[in-house]
């Protein structure tokens, strides 16, 4: 693990949502594999993973329509999409390993903690509360509130904003190539916590570091703290 001086002075954490601090992936292969199955199509988890992984849902969509040459319209799927869902976050979606131990870590330690998630806020709001971590959070920032999506730095760079502090001051913690790119075109250290698939040489280049579990970012930024730099 290498600990550079420019991480120096540590104290917010911005958290992706879906793949990263919550089990949702699976949760959209099951939702595409109905889909595609309703009319004749089977979809793998490696095809998932590999095409679908990480990306957003309008542009997900637009592909699995096109590849899997579905007879139903953009608008069509999406509702499918949104409204099956809506069943399965009724049942519960599973916190990543190590995120609440995480959460409270850096709530103990005084850390401002911001979510940045191209999700509803409705959404979103309500997986934290079912949860039971939305009290961790100081801000959180939706797609909505920013004009580009990931990959672009636009969503980070309001946490930061929202944060009051400069981005030197902070650290993202991704799951998606998207992601890995949008906090590293915004000048933001960021650590990938891989989910479904690992990202390409390209953004692991990008990344300050590369970690198991969410329970290990309290290992680095403990690291981090020995070796005098924060």
């Amino acid at each position: 693990m290498n600990i550079h001086k420019e991480n120096s002075m540590k104290n917010t954490v911005i958290f992706d949502l879906d793949g990263l601090l919550i089990d949702s992936e699976i949760i959209s292969f099951r939702l595409y594999e109905e889909l595609t199955g309703k009319y004749g199509r089977s979809m793998t988890l490696e095809e998932y993973a590999t095409d679908y992984s990480g990306k957003t849902g309008i542009t997900n969509m637009k592909f699995l329509i096109d590849k899997y040459q579905l007879p139903i319209t953009f608008d069509d799927g999406m509702a499918f999409v949104d409204e099956r869902e809506k069943e399965y976050l009724k049942e519960g979606v599973a916190l990543k390993p190590g995120a609440r131990e995480l959460l409270a870590y850096l709530k103990e330690n005084h850390y401002k903690i911001l979510l940045a998630t191209s999700s509803t806020e409705d959404r979103a709001e309500g997986i934290l509360q079912q949860n039971g971590i939305r009290d961790y959070f100081d801000h959180l920032v939706y797609g909505v509130n920013v004009k580009r999506g990931k990959p672009f730095p636009d969503i980070f760079l309001k946490a930061c904003e929202d944060a009051n502090e400069p981005r030197k001051n902070c650290l993202v913690l991704e799951d998606s190539e998207a992601g890995i790119q949008a906090a590293h075109s915004a000048g933001i250290d960021v650590i990938c916590i891989p989910d479904m698939r690992e990202p390409g040489e390209e953004f692991k280049k990008m990344v300050t570091a590369q970690l198991i579990s969410l329970k290990d970012v309290i290992i680095w930024l403990q690291t981090l703290q020995l070796n005098g730099v924060m």
